[in-house]
């Protein structure tokens, strides 16, 4: 069964899930916050953090562990806000347990489209399945943290949800998580629900939905000037269609975040209000 943090707080229940090698750490600062008006559970996926790993890695098989947790831990009718993996893990979390989800938060966690739609979103798939689970030296956690300085995220804390995201190796090296199998598996699957496009992937996902978009775009860095054009592309294309979805179908909330793709770590006031907010508005501030 996924490991959970069980933030407390009272009200209604939110379910919290992180994004692809990260852990439920990237969350704290934000449950902090919106424990104030919920009670808050934060899951590591499986293959991630604390959770065990599971084989094969599909999507339907993450959901129905996810929901084996939430009963342990008494959750009933809830909110599932995930960012980026966990953003697509909330909505097919909704689409499968209608009766159990008052709606579903997805924070950036959105595929590349169509095969051939975004050309050199290819490129991307090759480079992020090379590195699927690798070993890496003791330097690892301090690039992790010289890295999330270009977001502006402090030290501590990209140091502390780094440190969750990995686990300990004799000689000081670390394993990325998951495993190489469970990524690969993990990968295959994200492009497989990916490759339908956002619109019809959300076709019969009946619950309130909340979309939301980066609003930065990747710092500058020492990248390629095709990963830029791709991103700047991907992101027009993807507002254009967030933008249509929400206009079409009233259950479909459409928003734009001042923050990059790793906004829980970047802005984790921004990103609990924006879901308190969205919470709030479901039931003109009643409880459920």
């Amino acid at each position: 069964m996924p490991h959970a943090r069980d933030h407390g707080g009272d009200g209604p229940p939110l379910v919290l899930l992180h994004g692809a090698g990260r852990s439920l750490a990237d969350w704290d600062a934000s449950a902090a916050l919106l424990t104030a008006g919920h009670r808050v559970l934060a899951v590591d996926l499986p293959g991630h953090g604390r959770s065990p790993t599971v084989s094969p890695w599909t999507v339907p098989g993450v959901v129905r562990h996810l929901a084996d947790t939430l009963h342990a831990h008494g959750v009933a009718e809830t909110v599932v806000v995930g960012h980026s993996l966990g953003g697509m893990v909330a909505v097919e979390y909704a689409r499968v347990h209608e009766g159990g989800v008052r709606a579903a938060v997805n924070l950036d966690g959105f595929r590349w489209g169509r095969p051939g739609e975004y050309p050199g979103a290819e490129r991307v798939g090759e480079s992020l399945r090379r590195s699927a689970g690798a070993v890496v030296p003791p330097g690892y956690v301090e690039g992790q943290v010289v890295h999330a300085a270009r977001y502006g995220i402090p030290s501590d804390r990209a140091r502390s949800a780094a440190l969750a995201a990995v686990r300990p190796l004799p000689g000081g090296r670390w394993q990325t998580l998951p495993e190489r199998t469970a990524a690969l598996e993990m990968y295959d699957e994200l492009d497989r629900l990916g490759a339908l496009g956002v619109t019809a992937w959300l076709e019969g996902v009946r619950c309130p939905l909340l979309l939301v978009q980066a609003g930065r775009p990747q710092p500058p860095g020492p990248t390629t000037q095709w990963f830029a054009d791709l991103t700047a592309r991907f992101a027009q294309g993807l507002s254009a269609e967030l933008a249509e979805l929400s206009h079409n179908r009233p259950t479909i909330t459409f928003a734009r975040i001042d923050a990059g793709h790793p906004m829980t770590l970047e802005a984790p006031e921004a990103v609990a209000a924006l879901v308190a907010g969205f919470v709030r508005g479901l039931s003109g501030g009643a409880e459920w």
